[in-house]
């Protein structure tokens, strides 16, 4: 039985290649819970949930990470955002039509992909790369091409046909120092991963698969799990943002204001005596 929601770092003794492995149930049923995702659109909010996943455990600070797929075809936007702790929770926003496939540029047309690095403390990095063709994958590696010059390869699963859908991947880097043969053995031997396989084994049991005969040392899992960071303390601060007058007379028009957050689903609303209240407790409004 495999350990759901877990993610799982690993070094070759004899290769400068570090490798990732992550599987996800939980998680991505949540961030599916909150619409009614077409399924292709739940299959590509499970490979990029993955691949943020895969890329926050690059990360070596304390942030978020953002990964954003925007483009012209019937899939807007998809993205997804995490954090150091593997907190993640996402969203996508689609119009008509959604052709059931999986090629990347008929579900998000001609595009972009943006990755957004968000430090604690530091500056914040965003690096663009043009949407592959074919597959979120591909747009991935070539982001890694251009922004860190570091052999990577990424390999992105779904599975939405089972009652509890679950995704999984995989990524193997080269070291800076690392030996490029060393780098194409290994990505040979990941490259034999089934996608059953990823999504239903233990994961200490798909590496000894891939892996058997090399030394590989696997560090301690860290759980990952969904979180949404919005409240009713975030839509009040919105609220005196937008200011009373306009807040009160939104009040007037409809009754109450409705404030919906799309990651997670859940509904804030607030009358005329709480939009009075919280503008009376602020004490920026006097």
């Amino acid at each position: 039985m495999t350990h759901i929601d877990t993610l799982h770092r690993y070094l070759f003794d004899n290769y400068q290649v570090r490798g990732e492995l992550v599987q996800l149930q939980q998680s991505y049923q949540q961030v599916l819970a909150s619409q009614a995702y077409p399924a292709p659109v739940r299959r590509l909010l499970g490979e990029l949930l993955t691949a943020t996943s895969l890329l926050t455990a690059t990360l070596k600070f304390e942030g978020h990470i953002t990964v954003q797929l925007q483009g012209d075809g019937p899939v807007s936007l998809a993205v997804i955002n995490g954090d150091h702790q593997q907190q993640m929770r996402g969203v996508a926003r689609w119009e008509g039509e959604v052709p059931d496939t999986e090629k990347l540029a008929d579900l998000v047309g001609k595009g972009y992909l943006a990755i957004t690095i968000t430090p604690f403390e530091g500056e914040r990095y965003q690096g663009i790369v043009e949407l592959g063709q074919h597959s979120l994958s591909e747009s991935l590696e070539n982001y890694f091409a251009q922004s860190e010059q570091l052999d990577t390869r990424i390999w992105l699963f779904t599975d939405t046909q089972q009652a509890e859908p679950r995704c999984a991947g995989m990524l193997l880097q080269a070291m800076p120092n690392g030996q490029n043969g060393d780098f194409t053995h290994l990505e040979a031997l990941t490259h034999t991963i089934k996608a059953d396989e990823l999504l239903t084994l233990d994961a200490h049991e798909v590496l000894y698969r891939l892996y058997h005969q090399e030394a590989v040392r696997v560090f301690d899992p860290q759980p990952v799990c969904f979180k949404c960071t919005c409240s009713r303390e975030k839509c009040e601060q919105a609220l005196l943002q937008l200011g009373q007058e306009e807040a009160q007379e939104a009040v007037k028009e409809a009754g109450k204001i409705e404030m919906h957050c799309d990651y997670c689903g859940q509904h804030y609303h607030f009358n005329g005596a709480d939009v009075q209240s919280i503008f009376n407790d602020s004490p920026t409004v006097h």
